[in-house]
């Protein structure tokens, strides 16, 4: 095959959100959700809805990227997106999404959740979520319904989305991503490919700027160093691989460890407890 058609059969494709507006919820229809299939090389490109969302996967891994943050959330996991938040989903491999909106009422946040609550004021930045076996279903039969006139089904199954979101566990799953261009060119650079380069060195003369400047924008931009912002993306990868059922050895060396005890070691160090634990609880 020419290289041109190669490179054209790689190349990412930015798509736009599937006609919002079409599956926007109202003061009737509290809880909207929809379907969407996007392959290894797809994106949605960077938009906001007026609305709360809820995205996550059926089967493949996703990766919801707002100003802030970046998260790579595997199947049975969900991002939270309050109103207004410019996010972007890009797949890192074929992802059957669910996407779920919900009608935010002045006097309510997040799903039915009182204004001014404590409860309530969790639910105003992006948040990681556990989907429990009882919400995938319930998401998937309201997708179902989605092209359908309101109906008592529908209301029962929003009623019932609603009472478990409000009752999911969150987790801490979520990158921290820099203002600073150059940092961000830097971070997005290794998102990407973590592997390219070995060292510190290697990254800050592909992004044109010395060791010492990167250092000091880790630090100022998102508090942490170098060396502990790259284990939270290796987290993040590992988990991803797990979902796979990856064998622990496969993983290590799939991250660039010589061998799966040196990969534990670094997991045992970073989050307190044996990566079996570790992908168990996360």
């Amino acid at each position: 095959m020419p290289t041109s058609q190669r490179r054209h059969r790689t190349e990412r494709i930015s798509l736009p959100p599937l006609d919002p507006q079409r599956y926007a919820p109202t003061p009737e229809r509290p809880v909207r959700a929809k379907s969407r299939v996007l392959a290894h090389h797809e994106d949605i490109h960077a938009h906001h809805h007026g609305w709360g969302q809820l995205v996550f996967s059926i089967s493949g891994v996703v990766r919801v990227s707002t100003e802030r943050a970046t998260y790579l959330v595997p199947p049975s996991r969900a991002v939270w997106i309050p109103p207004g938040v410019i996010h972007a989903v890009t797949a890192i491999e074929q992802v059957h999404l669910r996407t779920l909106y919900l009608h935010q009422h002045p006097d309510r946040i997040g799903p039915g959740l009182p204004s001014g609550t404590v409860a309530a004021a969790a639910w105003a930045d992006c948040r990681v979520m556990e989907v429990s076996p009882l919400l995938r279903e319930l998401v998937l039969q309201l997708a179902q319904l989605s092209h359908e006139s309101a109906s008592e089904r529908e209301h029962w199954l929003a009623s019932l989305i609603e009472d478990e979101l409000r009752r999911a566990n969150c987790l801490r799953l979520g990158i921290d991503l820099p203002q600073d261009k150059r940092l961000r060119r830097f971070c997005e650079a290794l998102l990407q490919d973590p592997q390219r380069h070995a060292d510190l060195e290697g990254w800050a003369a592909e992004v044109g700027a010395s060791t010492r400047t990167i250092s000091r924008l880790f630090r100022q931009e998102l508090g942490s160093s170098y060396v502990q912002w790259r284990q939270q993306v290796l987290l993040a990868r590992a988990l991803t691989l797990a979902a796979r059922r990856q064998p622990m050895g496969l993983i290590a060396a799939e991250l660039g460890y010589a061998s799966a005890s040196a990969f534990s070691a670094m997991v045992t160090r970073t989050v307190g407890m044996p990566p079996s634990r570790f992908f168990a609880e996360a």
